[in-house]
């Protein structure tokens, strides 16, 4: 089993942070493009080596944000036709999703079996979330699944006080 922790600092200029495993030492740095259309975060292992990236659809009638694995593998969020509150669908992640993935309070099941939980401190300046993969195969997606979760609430977010201003 592996831990890992992603303190809320990401959405900086360039987007860059690390993410820690429990012992509070460094996992996974996070990459985020700056000043470029689309938007793109990659992740990398300490070693350098790529994991995932993260990219939004740019000319979409709704939504819709990819995540790439370095392993060839891919899913993306796609943001559903809502009229009252944002709802998004992930498809092609190849597990089920038990609980609330928009609140980040969440299980990822692969044929029945919990591969990982993720969950959200909420009494803190700068969102937490507290990841647990039981499986290590699923770490570097379970890790990119997040990340582009947080993304898509973020632009939800951004789009949201920009229409109130």
């Amino acid at each position: 089993m592996k831990t890992f922790q992603i303190k809320q600092k990401m959405w900086s200029l360039g987007g860059k942070f690390t993410i820690t495993d429990e012992a509070g030492l460094p996992s996974y740095e996070v990459v985020g493009s700056f000043m470029q259309i689309p938007k793109t975060f990659t992740i990398y292992d300490m070693q350098g080596k790529q994991i995932s990236q993260i990219q939004k659809k740019t000319w979409a009638l709704l939504p819709k944000f990819y995540v790439n694995l370095s392993d060839g593998s891919s899913f993306f969020l796609k943001k559903d036709l809502s009229f009252f509150k944002p709802h998004y669908t992930i498809e092609d992640l190849g597990m089920e999703i038990q609980g609330d993935f928009w609140d980040m309070n969440f299980r990822l099941l692969k044929d029945g079996q919990e591969v990982a939980s993720i969950s959200q401190e909420w009494l803190r300046l700068t969102s937490t979330y507290n990841i647990d993969v039981y499986d290590d195969q699923y770490a570097d997606l379970v890790i990119s699944l997040v990340i582009a979760i947080d993304y898509v609430k973020e632009m939800e977010h951004s789009a949201a006080n920009s229409s109130s201003n």
